[in-house]
């Protein structure tokens, strides 16, 4: 089985996980490849012996093979600890380059990590904040205002490639043209997008992507891919002993090396879905392939989940694409009371809240009611699965 965990009981039943997008289930071709790294002997960078050439050669390769991934230059690539830290020590190097009087664009839409840190360092330097709103209606960034929003003061303008707790796909590319016509960096955030989204960070026209390999099946490592041009003046908090040099200048401290070594399957996983000549072919073919069986199985579920008659679907239109999550409320019932009730009686693993998208929550009026109830779906999710799912809340 390529999920070990998936063989899981709980209360006597098969769990089944709906919660891929707090964090996904971890493949055990990455399993043994932390395993096998940790049993070999791991070893510190730099050293005149075997363990410490293999651990060089590991972050290698999986630079590389991210680099196929988001189709980057591997050293592009910066590996830390979650995508949050990463974020804090960009927006801090950037800071330092900005003075009062400066702005930043944060959107209404964002989970926090891509939000906060650019806030403390606006706070820090003097800089003005500046909001692209929600739709309300529409469940989408509203880009109307775009042009006076992201002006020529504007610096960075962050953005969220898709939405963590509702899943409405962003149409980054008003945005973006705006930012180049004044001469600001543009911050994606691809953490929910990498698992369901083939990412091509050059023809997006991004600068910063950020994302986390344990939302696609790997261990907890952020990766980082910044624009050669961008890093090279990029200058982050650090030892004076550190390296000097990107991507390590922004790698502070020891990386978690067992970690590293299972990006590489992790990534591979969506390449074994797909045909091409090489690995980047194959990972895009790939995710066609998955891309068409979570949609299938979301489409079920939420067609499923609007049959019943005190579910509320908090979900884009149908012209607006979506990653497979599904934001919903039950009538009568608090969001985690739902989760507790789905785990308990039917072993179907789901969370509640706000996600980290807080501010979605209060545009929303939804925080003050407990959020929502989040279902993610993922390749190793089945159809037996969904329509459990949605007998389990018919049942409610």
């Amino acid at each position: 089985m390529q999920f070990p965990a998936l063989e899981r009981k709980y209360k006597e039943k098969p769990a089944a996980y709906f919660d891929g997008p707090g964090g996904s289930q971890v493949l055990l071709q990455s399993i043994t490849a932390i395993s096998g790294y940790m049993l070999r002997g791991g070893a510190n960078l730099h050293g005149t012996f075997p363990s410490s050439w293999e651990t060089e050669q590991i972050i290698s390769e999986a630079r590389e093979t991210v680099a196929d991934f988001l189709n980057v230059k591997p050293n592009e690539v910066a590996f830390g600890a979650n995508m949050t830290t990463l974020t804090i020590a960009i927006a801090n190097a950037l800071g330092k380059n900005f003075k009062t009087g400066d702005e930043i664009v944060v959107t209404e839409m964002d989970h926090r990590a891509n939000v906060d840190p650019w806030l403390m360092m606006a706070e820090d330097r003097g800089l003005t904040v500046r909001w692209i709103p929600v739709d309300k209606e529409k469940l989408t960034l509203d880009m109307s205002d775009i042009g006076s929003l992201i002006n020529d003061k504007t610096r960075v303008v962050a953005l969220g490639m898709a939405s963590n707790a509702i899943g409405t796909v962003v149409d980054l590319a008003p945005a973006v043209k705006r930012a180049r016509e004044v001469g600001a960096l543009v911050v994606a955030d691809a953490v929910h997008a990498a698992p369901h989204l083939v990412i091509d960070r050059d023809s997006q026209d991004i600068d910063i992507l950020l994302c986390s390999v344990y939302k696609f099946f790997g261990p907890h490592i952020g990766i980082a891919a910044i624009r050669e041009d961008v890093f090279e003046k990029l200058a982050p908090y650090k030892l004076t002993t550190s390296p000097t040099y990107y991507p390590d200048k922004l790698e502070t401290g020891t990386q978690n090396h067992e970690g590293i070594a299972g990006i590489r399957p992790a990534i591979e996983f969506f390449a074994s879905f797909g045909e091409g000549q090489t690995r980047r072919e194959k990972i895009v073919s790939g995710f066609h392939v998955i891309e068409e069986y979570e949609n299938k199985l979301a489409q079920r579920l939420r067609s499923g989940l609007a049959e019943i008659e005190k579910v509320t679907l908090w979900q884009a239109g149908e012209d607006v694409a979506k990653t497979p999550t599904i934001a919903f409320q039950v009538e009568g019932y608090e969001p985690q009371d739902v989760c507790v009730f789905l785990a308990e009686e039917h072993s179907i693993f789901t969370a509640s809240g706000h996600f980290y998208a807080s501010t979605l929550g209060d545009v929303l009026d939804v925080n003050k009611t407990g959020g929502w109830v989040r279902a993610g779906l993922a390749p190793y999710n089945t159809e037996e699965e969904v329509e459990r799912f949605i007998s389990a809340i018919a049942s409610l």
